[in-house]
């Protein structure tokens, strides 16, 4: 690939020197479709990255509550943020290149930037690449961050963990990348939040609300899902991304990241305490929220695992953009929750008491099979 030509997009509402998307710019390509039609057809067969959901915008009253969330929240917020930073630091220290997995991922990688810049004075290249589920990550996109910068070492980052399948797919990725181009890249996984035992690089296992989740695009830079679809998508080019200037008016990734990072003077101590007690702790992974995704499969006769979205964060995108059936919740009473419940009752969706499950909540895709067209 020739990198010259190959150009990241300028595109997203983040500044470049918070992130670089390695992505093409398709905004203006017609690829959104109704949330049913477009469940219909992932159901079918179509791959989900070949089309984009239309853009939930939600009601005022669950924008209030995005926002008393991020400000009853962003202290926590911050200190897993530090815990996460102080550990990548100490295991790759200058010579790291922060990599984010669109879109969840940007967010956490631009605090994971700053945080090593105001604690250490020491700016990091941060780029945010596509994965996709069954299709892998964007290889033209490793070979542009290598080109860049040769002998580095990559920290992929992501926002939270569900039931695992993108920590499964980027270890796939870097052994089938390591098959092909002979350069091991470490598939370690950087979270903010790992409910479901799928990685030793975190800020916390608890599964609780990660204010970035509860919005789309308005709180990623305003940059679309990615999007992998051979008529827009050629064999040297990147993923492809849409750029929303339409909602540049309720854009909040900036004044999120701002208020997460005013945070972070206050919790620098707390953050390297947890990270060294981690470095001294022996950290399994064992992928534990499968286990809670098997068994409601048997006890809800759910046909396919990818039917099961675990986590708070998950849940959310669930309700955001898919076509949700029922709602699993361990605890109404939660604050974690109060966005879900919110979300539930807007969208008339069913929520179920369930507390055989180590997760907060789960949701559940409806099936639309033998559905009318």
């Amino acid at each position: 690939m020739n990198s010259a030509i190959n150009q990241p997009a300028k595109i997203g509402s983040y500044s470049a020197e918070d992130v670089v998307f390695l992505l093409k710019d398709l905004s203006e390509v017609e690829l959104e479709g109704t949330t049913e039609k477009r469940e219909k057809e992932v159901q079918s067969g179509r791959h989900y990255s070949e089309t984009l959901p239309i853009e939930y915008q939600p009601p005022e009253e669950y924008v209030e509550l995005f926002w008393k969330t991020l400000h009853d929240y962003k202290t926590k917020v911050a200190l897993c943020v530090g815990i996460v930073s102080e550990q990548i630091y100490r295991l790759k220290g200058n010579n790291t290149v922060l990599v984010s997995l669109a879109r969840a991922g940007t967010p956490v990688g631009i605090l994971i930037k700053r945080y090593i810049k105001q604690r250490y004075n020491v700016v990091l290249p941060h780029y945010s690449v596509s994965i996709i589920r069954d299709r892998g990550i964007d290889v033209n996109a490793l070979k542009f961050i290598l080109d860049e910068h040769p002998n580095c070492q990559i920290q992929f980052v992501d926002g939270w963990t569900g039931k695992g399948a993108i920590s499964i797919e980027l270890t796939k990725a870097c052994h089938d990348y390591k098959q092909e181009y002979g350069i091991q890249l470490d598939d370690t996984l950087a979270v903010i939040a790992d409910p479901g035992y799928c990685t030793t690089l975190f800020g916390t296992r608890e599964d609780f609300l990660i204010p970035s989740a509860c919005l789309n695009s308005t709180v990623s830079g305003l940059v679309s899902r990615t999007v992998l679809n051979d008529l827009y998508i050629g064999e040297d080019d990147f993923h492809g991304a849409k750029y929303y200037h339409n909602l540049t008016d309720i854009d909040v990734s900036n004044e999120y990241i701002d208020l997460i990072t005013n945070e972070f003077q206050g919790i620098f101590e707390e953050a390297e305490g947890q990270a060294s007690e981690f470095f001294n702790s022996e950290i399994t992974t064992g992928f534990q929220g499968m286990e809670d995704v098997k068994r409601i499969q048997t006890e809800f006769h759910i046909d396919n695992t990818h039917f099961i979205k675990p986590g708070v964060g998950e849940t959310t995108r669930v309700l955001l953009r898919r076509v949700p059936e029922k709602i699993l919740m361990r605890d109404p009473n939660s604050p974690y929750v109060k966005h879900i419940l919110m979300l539930a009752h807007e969208k008339g969706v069913e929520v179920v008491p369930y507390q055989n499950m180590s997760y907060h909540c789960c949701g559940i895709i409806k099936s639309l099979k033998g559905s009318s067209e």
